[in-house]
């Protein structure tokens, strides 16, 4: 990778690993939100649009035959979302489900994303 970062990945307890770094379904979670904030980013500073913030919390849900990620949870909270009006929470939300790893996912992979304004 360009950044020359180094990140560890471990199976899950469940799946033969010892559970001691987050899991590459993990990463693929944390992808898609990390993705979503930075579009969001873009989005925002493309429009003038002051953020003040925003954090994101995922949840994946495993699925078997085949094992794989079923479905991922995202709840992007906006620190001054409150102060936004609709037209500026459309943007925000249309850019978050335009981001490419969104885009990039199977259809089958349910993903659930929330909105949270205050």
């Amino acid at each position: 990778m360009q950044s020359g970062n180094v990140v560890i990945t471990d199976a899950p307890v469940d799946n033969h690993g010892k559970g001691e770094a987050f899991s590459p379904t993990d990463l693929l979670s944390a992808s898609l939100a990390a993705c979503m904030v930075t579009i969001i980013g873009i989005a925002a500073n493309a429009h003038g649009i002051e953020l003040g913030g925003v954090e994101a919390e995922t949840t994946k849900t495993m699925v078997s035959d085949p094992r794989r990620v079923g479905k991922i949870e995202i709840s992007l909270r906006f620190l001054n979302g409150d102060s936004f009006d609709d037209k500026t929470r459309k943007i925000i939300e249309r850019s978050a489900l335009t981001c490419p790893v969104y885009l990039s996912l199977h259809p089958d992979l349910e993903k659930v994303i929330h909105f949270l304004w205050k």
